[in-house]
């Protein structure tokens, strides 16, 4: 295996632009797939932060008695997926709405009334915290008598899915058509560097070498092709966020807005995919120059 790795390297530098091409097309092809993953991977981040605080608000309707009101509590905590029911008296809600807009309580000073409805902040549990298990328990509370209006941001949070489904379409896309070009390029440099030693390669055929033998150096050649690129990327990658990063302070909005990088794990499947392309070009560049 020593010899098969020597004369890979032998190749590599025997060959240096046309690796260094494929090196740098591998590089950008998974500096692109893996930038829309890692805006994926954040975004599903804020995604969970968001559901594992998100809150129910249930306004009763006017002139809810106290018989009604503790009515709808008890059926409130009856609803699956319904961990607690606060009541905040519109009171309440106003003192918190003051606390809220300190700097602009003019506004609220010259109220007759207060305008604010009675009102219950419902805490989920967590299997109940995804759009269609949010959208099904609202569509239950909606039907209580008691109730008037049901709110948890059901606009926010189904446009902002429909945008991350729109670039997860978008980056399948993108991702599938880059593996491809990738392919494409490292079969195309390894059949140039099989073309500039098919007179080597012949005699090697003739004096009795085996297919094995010819094609163990090729496949080392675009292993270290796909894994050389892919670490470049990642590089590049890498510097991106650490630029990016620096412009969102620790724990800001409670991490809401909090940039994270890919894991040790998930770079090390991204360094053997890149090597898995690598090889993949190789197989089909030998496979088709074999052949013939």
């Amino acid at each position: 295996m020593r010899r098969f790795f020597q004369r890979a390297i032998k190749d590599i530098l025997e060959n240096r632009f046309l690796n260094l091409i494929a090196v740098l097309t591998i590089a950008l092809s998974i500096l692109i797939a893996s930038s829309f993953a890692l805006f994926f991977v954040n975004a599903g981040n804020v995604i969970n932060l968001w559901q594992k605080g998100i809150r129910m608000m249930i306004y009763l309707k006017p002139d809810t008695t106290e018989a009604a009101r503790m009515d709808t509590k008890f059926r409130l905590q009856s609803i699956a997926g319904v961990e607690e029911a606060n009541f905040i008296s519109k009171n309440e809600a106003m003192q918190r709405l003051k606390q809220q807009m300190q700097h602009h309580s003019a506004l609220l000073e010259n109220l007759h009334e207060n305008p604010l409805p009675d009102a219950f902040e419902i805490t989920l549990r967590p299997e109940a915290r995804n759009s269609d298990e949010l959208r099904f328990v609202a569509e239950r509370i909606q039907t209580l008598p008691g109730v008037a209006e049901v709110e948890y941001g059901q606009q926010w949070i189904q446009r902002f899915t429909s945008v991350i489904n729109l670039f997860s379409l978008a980056g399948y896309a993108i991702g599938g058509l880059f593996f491809m070009a990738t392919v494409f390029i490292v079969a195309n440099t390894i059949r140039l560097v099989l073309y500039s030693r098919r007179d080597e390669i012949e005699i090697m055929r003739l004096v009795g070498a085996t297919d094995r033998f010819i094609r163990i150096p090729f496949y080392l050649e675009g292993m270290i092709q796909g894994g050389a690129g892919t670490l470049v990327g990642l590089g590049i990658l890498f510097l991106g966020y650490l630029s990016l990063s620096s412009h969102f302070e620790p724990g800001i909005a409670g991490g809401l807005l909090s940039v994270r990088f890919f894991s040790a794990g998930t770079c090390a499947a991204i360094v053997l995919g890149g090597v898995i392309i690598g090889w993949l070009g190789c197989w089909v560049s030998l496979k088709q120059f074999l052949k013939g």
